[in-house]
Parts: structure tokens; C-alpha cells; sequence
């Protein structure tokens, strides 16, 4: 039986002799250490991923498309300088990396750009083809050709949601907070309920709100509500009050709200 004494500086003695035997091998333990080291940081890497992936998952539908583009070029480019650190990437890995690092500033321009180039085709030929009215929480838009109504939410818990991309349930619970913080708003809500579900979702109306269309106005809300740019004559905005109250006068299933604020603009701009 061979006796193993102290163990110094990585090697083995006898008792007696004194006289090195073997050298630890360390690299196992190097191994191992690096190996842990690796895992820790994907570890890290894959939290972080998972947090920003919930909460882009937060964001309204119509602006989590390019978030997750943005969040799949920067997994990339993490995923690349970690491959070019651990020596598995070399030229083309640091190239490649440029790319991403390039694509993800120049993303945000991308995605204003194209659809802003999209649009001037079918913008070039006609005029505003939209009224737009604002209050406190909600900005309703009515669509001239089809009568259609759209908006989105400016404040709130739906702060930057499009409402047609609520829910029912949703839309309930926007309509709960309107009615408790403001009745103008909440009249704008019914109006687009009523058109998207029907009679079926009509409620009644806030106390004190009546008919009319809100406090003073500006010549430019006047303006936006009628869909037309400054400048315009008598005869534009008499046109433009005449087709809109054909789609939205109340005795043909419109807004009562919507047709005061109608009303409201042709006179502040012929007044």
C-alpha cells in the first residue's frame, strides 16, 4: 500500500521519500468551471429574452410586429457575439455581426418608410377621406367613403390600443372607465359599439350629456372633424357637413354624439 502525504503545489509525496509521484491533472477542473460559466450566462441570456418576449406581448397588436423584428435581430447579434467569443465564428462571424448590429439601427426607419412610400399612391389623388374627433381618452376616426368608424385609445389602461383590436370584454371595461372619468369620451364609445355589435351594445347615456357637442372648439378640431384642410371655402364645408350628416344623422342609425359635433364644426367655421 503506497501512503500519500501532503499535497503541494499540484503534487503528490510519499511519506517517506518525499519524491513527486504525479501532477493533478487540472484541466478536467478548468473544463468544468468554464463549462459552468457558459451555462450561467445562457441562463442570464434566456431570462432576459423571456422578459422582454412578455412584455412586447403587452404591447397593442398592431405594434408588436415590429417589435418582435426588433427583439429577433438583437437574439442574433447577442447569439453571434457569443459563437465569435467562444471561438466558433471568424471573419464571416464578425461581418455577419456588423450586419445585424446595421439592420437593427436602421429597423425603426425601415418600418416608417415603407409604409409611408405605400401610402402616397393612394394618397396622391384625393383629399382627406376622414373626420377625426378627439376627447380626453379615445381618438374616433369616420371613414367618408364607407361610414365605418375606428379610433384608438389615448389614455387609460388600453392607452395606444386600436379599437378594433379590443375585445368585447375589453371594449366593456373601456366603457366602464370612461363613464367614471369622462362622459365625452364615453359617448364616443357608444357610437362605435353600436355600429360594430349592434343595438345590443348600447347603454344608457351618461347623465347631463345630452346632445350636444362638448365644450369650445378650435377652427383646426373643426377642421378635422369635417375632414377638410384650411382653406376651405362655404360651399367645401357645407358639401362636406351634408355627405357626412347622410351617413351619421341619428334618424339613419348614427351617432347622436358624433352628428352634434358635426354640426358644432360647420357652424364655428361658417360663423
Amino acid at each position: 500500500v503506497v501512503l500519500l502525504g501532503e499535497i503541494e503545489f499540484g503534487r503528490c509525496y510519499h511519506f517517506s521519500r518525499y519524491r513527486p509521484i504525479a501532477r493533478i491533472n487540472q484541466r478536467p477542473c478548468i473544463i468544468a468551471t468554464r463549462l459552468l460559466s457558459q451555462s450561467f450566462l445562457l441562463i442570464a441570456v434566456a431570462a432576459v429574452f423571456y422578459i422582454l418576449l412578455r412584455r412586447v406581448g403587452t404591447l397593442p397588436p398592431h405594434k408588436r410586429r415590429a417589435e418582435y423584428l426588433k427583439l429577433g435581430l438583437g437574439v442574433a447579434v447577442v447569439g453571434v457575439i457569443l459563437l465569435t467569443l467562444a471561438g466558433k465564428m471568424h471573419g464571416v462571424g464578425a461581418a455577419l455581426t456588423g450586419l445585424l448590429v446595421a439592420a437593427r439601427q436602421l429597423l425603426p426607419v425601415l418600418i416608417r418608410v415603407f409604409p409611408l412610400l405605400g401610402s402616397l399612391g393612394s394618397n396622391s389623388s384625393a383629399g382627406p377621406k376622414q373626420s377625426t374627433v378627439n376627447s380626453e381618452i379615445l381618438r374616433m376616426h369616420l371613414n367618408h367613403d364607407t361610414g365605418a368608424l375606428s379610433g384608438e385609445v389615448l389614455s387609460g389602461p388600453f392607452k395606444d390600443w386600436r379599437l378594433d383590436d379590443l375585445s368585447r370584454d375589453q371594449l366593456e371595461e373601456l366603457r366602464t372607465y370612461c363613464r367614471d372619468n369622462d362622459p365625452e369620451s364615453l359617448l364616443l364609445l357608444e357610437g362605435y359599439l353600436e355600429q360594430r355589435f349592434g343595438e345590443e351594445a348600447a347603454s344608457e347615456p351618461p347623465p347631463n350629456s345630452g346632445d350636444s357637442g362638448g365644450g369650445a372648439m378650435t377652427r383646426q378640431e373643426a377642421l378635422d372633424i369635417l375632414g377638410l384642410e384650411d382653406g376651405a371655402d362655404e360651399a367645401t364645408i357645407v358639401d362636406a357637413h351634408r355627405k357626412l350628416m347622410q351617413k351619421l344623422h341619428p334618424d339613419r342609425g348614427g351617432s347622436d354624439y358624433l352628428a352634434a359635433k358635426i354640426n358644432q364644426a360647420k357652424d364655428f367655421l361658417l360663423g
